[in-house]
């Protein structure tokens, strides 16, 4: 009796496998031996990670190339679109006279910009021009896109005139501890009931130089920098990137380059 309840208190505690028709049980099918767990081989771990840095090298070298060459071939790409821009005015009149040489055309139009540079310097010149832009300003439409390219062409033109940018400016703009890059244009003298009190019109590029916002700031709240106009047009024209790193004032003063970013960003 006792055997008999220790039989059956064996059978409660471990499980007994299923008996199937042929009389085996069925996990005596299943193989006794554990799956193995297959792992790729060292080399090839090795073969993935030369082939990752070979990638990443190329990456980086292509990048180079691409960073060096880009520059290159915009230059080329419009200096060869300029010469051929150029080159056109006059190349029909040698095609028309059965001479077929390129860059005839261009040499014929620079030497003819500067013919043209050389009259117009002198008095008979002048009077022509004058003339010419009598007759312009009578012209409703053509009277005001000329005016705007004139202005433009004026501001960086070696001979100054009235209507040029006269000086480079930094004004401190739009608020406390930021400076803004501009050019002085002109003077106005403001009268008030307090007095007179002098202003100078300062011109502020916002987009590239056609484009931007003109202040009248008194004469002493404006910081000249020891820059000429020239170079001033070719630091907003790259959007601050050709500014030096160091300013020095024709008062002496020294701005550092820490202020410049802000001008810098500004422009950008």
């Amino acid at each position: 009796m006792a055997s008999r309840d220790r039989d059956r208190d064996r059978e409660l505690l471990i499980p007994v496998a299923p008996i199937s028709d042929n009389g085996c049980s069925k996990s005596s099918s299943l193989p006794s031996t554990p799956l193995a767990v297959t792992t790729p081989p060292h080399h090839h771990l090795g073969h993935e990670a030369i082939s990752k840095v070979v990638r990443s090298w190329a990456s980086k070298k292509f990048m180079t190339g691409c960073v060096i060459l880009l520059p290159l071939a915009i230059t080329f790409y419009v200096t060869w679109g300029f010469i051929h821009f150029v080159d056109g005015f006059f190349s029909p009149i040698y095609n028309h006279l059965g001479i077929n040489i390129f860059g005839l055309g261009f040499i014929t139009s620079i030497t003819f910009i500067f013919l043209v540079g050389v009259f117009m310097s002198s008095w008979l010149g002048a009077s022509v021009l004058t003339l010419g832009e009598w007759f312009i300003k009578k012209m409703p439409l053509v009277s005001y896109i000329y005016s705007a390219s004139k202005q433009i062409s004026t501001a960086i033109s070696p001979d100054q005139t009235s209507n040029a940018f006269k000086e480079v400016a930094i004004i401190r703009h739009p608020r406390v501890g930021e400076y803004a890059f501009g050019f002085i244009t002109s003077t106005v003298i403001l009268r008030t009931s307090v007095g007179e009190e002098e202003l100078c019109c300062v011109y502020t590029p916002s987009n590239h130089l056609y484009i931007g916002d003109i202040f009248l700031i008194n004469l002493n709240d404006i910081i000249r920098p020891n820059l000429s106009v020239r170079e001033g047009i070719e630091i907003v024209m790259s959007g601050g990137m050709s500014m030096p790193q160091m300013l020095t004032t024709n008062d002496r003063q020294v701005i550092p380059s820490s202020r410049l970013r802000n001008m810098a960003a500004f422009h950008t």
